[in-house]
């Protein structure tokens, strides 16, 4: 077996090749599966150059696992946890046609930390990466303990495993889900018989709250851990009689779970104009997922100064901008290679779910309405009765932190760094379908959601066995938690004033670096301030 070391590794990356590490195993990962691998592409080039094996492991099941050996060309020569690299894509670096294409610059300011920004600066252009690039900004945390906490995690991984969390409760988990569903369904169908169109609207919302939650489980192979059964389970729910696109969510979804609460990375709190839950979103950074700069100009500050008086107001609409981001992913995959196992019959699927669903929502329901009013009446109903699921979506992240440590955090930590759980008694979990324990599902993204109170009590002693800090908050205090964030960064912007306005407006590249290197300052006593407010409610919380 061939042996490499770390700057072999660093020479091979810089040819092009794409290698991530697992159980010390160096993987090649050929052009042809990084287009076809089911969990995208993105899930793969986020990990080159660094140890995945938690990563891997977490969301393969065993029928998967064996395989992953088959792009294994050697083994790492050197003892000891791997000290990772730090992927061209977070750097701004894209293979493009057999070739380096620059799409961003970074920005560090005044910390170890990388994020992206536009690459406008002749003096920052690059034909290709460097033995630079690919080295990391000195670590303020420890490799060897964060490899501890991996070796910790494995084993608690295991526990879970002999614990029979992964065997899905078919009959007691989603019998009275079902139960549920069908009757929303059969509500709102009487209801729209008789004429009762706002009840009947918001019986079709609940029903699509509920079934969003189902949704999130099929995504994950959380059912039955079959690619194909759930994908086909999941675009009758969701594009048939959602109108929303599973294709589009697992994409986004994986890699928010990946590479959770980055700035740069993580589409799940991209939301210029409207929301902005840290100051490292005034210095208009680009993001790696949706390929573009995300502009702080004059709407976004308008707006920001505004979030959290806006925040439900937003949730409520929240549902249209879904539409808006599947519709444009469908379209956009009419003009790439399929990626997902199964071929193109996924994709062809999810058009007749989306079509069919118009039929039957706007050609049966809305014109069945009688007028326009009542039609744009029964919309709003509907669409505004599926924001709880929204809020839901957003309180486990939105108050947590936005830093990045670089890639020598490990899985675990990352995870428990930036999501909280929302305490809830478990007879009502069901209204929260699973999402209010997000700590125990993004350490193990696959295991059905009606296993997750019993691993999360696992979780809490791993955390605790690690010195870990376990955030889990009320529902109250965790909606006082993110408006208190959009409240300060709302602030910021007040105080920031012109400064904000000149990273938009000024072209001198010393300027915008003054003005950033203001924003990172900010940043940093932002960070601490919340870091405190966290540790102070959890104090008071817990007694």
């Amino acid at each position: 077996m061939v042996q490499f070391t770390r700057s072999e590794l660093c020479t091979r990356i810089l040819e092009g090749q794409h290698l991530i590490i697992y159980n010390r195993n160096v993987l090649r990962i050929p052009p042809s599966w990084l287009d076809a691998h089911p969990g995208g592409s993105l899930a793969l080039l986020h990990f080159v150059g660094r140890d995945a094996t938690s990563e891997i492991d977490a969301y393969h099941n065993d029928q998967i696992l064996p395989m992953v050996n088959r792009y294994s060309i050697g083994t790492l020569s050197e003892p000891g946890p791997w000290n990772p690299l730090l992927p061209p894509i977070a750097a701004g670096w894209a293979r493009k046609d057999g070739k380096w294409s620059s799409e961003a610059a970074t920005w560090n300011a005044d910390s170890n930390q990388v994020f992206l920004v536009a690459n406008n600066s002749p003096v920052l252009q690059k034909s290709a990466p460097t033995i630079e690039t690919l080295t990391p900004l000195p670590s303020n945390i420890s490799l060897e303990v964060q490899e501890q906490h991996s070796v910790a995690y494995k084993m608690l991984h295991k526990r879970v495993i002999d614990a029979g969390l992964y065997n899905t409760p078919y009959l007691t988990g989603y019998g009275p889900e079902f139960v549920r569903y069908i009757s929303l369904g059969l509500i709102s169908t009487y209801a729209f018989q008789h004429n009762w169109l706002l009840t009947s609207a918001l019986a079709l919302g609940l029903m699509w709250h509920q079934l969003m939650f189902f949704v999130h489980d099929l995504g994950h192979l959380g059912v039955t851990g079959n690619w194909n059964i759930d994908r086909i389970i999941s675009i009758i729910v969701a594009d048939f009689i959602g109108g929303l696109s599973i294709g589009w969510w697992s994409d986004n979804h994986n890699v928010h779970h990946l590479v959770t609460n980055h700035p740069s990375h993580d589409p799940d709190i991209e939301h210029l104009p409207f929301f902005a839950i840290s100051p490292k979103f005034f210095s208009n950074l680009y993001s790696s997922y949706y390929k573009r700069v995300m502009p702080f100009d004059s709407a976004s500050q308008f707006f920001i100064r505004l979030q959290h008086y806006l925040f439900y107001v937003v949730m409520a609409f929240a549902r249209f901008n879904l539409y808006r981001l599947s519709y444009a992913s469908m379209y956009s995959k009419l003009f790439e290679k399929r990626r997902a196992r199964g071929g193109r019959w996924a994709v062809g699927l999810e058009f007749i779910g989306v079509a069919f669903f118009w039929w039957w929502f706007g050609g049966i329901v809305l014109r069945g309405c009688g007028s326009w009013k009542k039609a744009l009446a029964y919309v709003f109903v509907s669409h505004a009765a599926t924001s709880p699921l929204h809020v839901q979506i957003v309180l486990s992240h939105f108050g947590m932190s936005t830093d990045d440590l670089g890639p020598v955090e490990s899985f675990p930590d990352r995870q428990l760094r930036t999501t909280m759980d929302v305490k809830c008694p478990e007879k009502w979990g069901f209204i929260h379908g699973g999402l209010h324990l997000q700590v125990a599902h993004h350490l193990f993204p696959r295991l059905p959601r009606h296993n997750l109170n019993k691993a999360s009590l696992m979780v809490k002693e791993f955390a605790k066995e690690e010195n870990l800090t376990y955030v889990e908050f009320g529902f109250v205090s965790a909606n006082r938690e993110v408006i208190g964030v959009l409240r300060e960064v709302a602030g910021l912007v007040s105080s920031l004033g012109q400064q904000v306005k000149l990273v938009a407006e000024v072209a001198s590249t010393e300027a915008k670096e003054a003005v950033n290197k203001k924003i990172a300052q900010q940043e940093a006593a932002f960070t601490r301030s919340r870091s405190q407010k966290i540790n102070t409610w959890l104090k008071l919380y817990e007694s």
